[in-house]
């Protein structure tokens, strides 16, 4: 049942960033897509200290830690 709980929750998240992704790339829409959401991530800096791609990439490095290294 957990196993069940836990797919059903990853489709949910994955349908919802797909359907947030479509509305983002509409002909007016003021929703930023993935792509510019990371450029501004990226570009952002304490001094010559770049944060945003620090942060970034401990996300990722997060992320496969947790769900890829096993």
């Amino acid at each position: 049942m957990t196993r069940l709980l836990a797919i059903g929750g990853f489709t949910v998240a994955l349908l919802l960033f797909a359907a947030v992704e479509w509305a983002a790339r509409r002909e007016g829409s003021r929703i930023p897509t993935l792509g510019e959401a990371c450029a501004y991530v990226m570009r952002y800096e304490v001094g010559n200290v770049p944060v945003g791609r620090i942060g970034l990439f401990g996300f990722w490095w997060w992320v496969g830690w947790h769900f890829f290294a096993r």
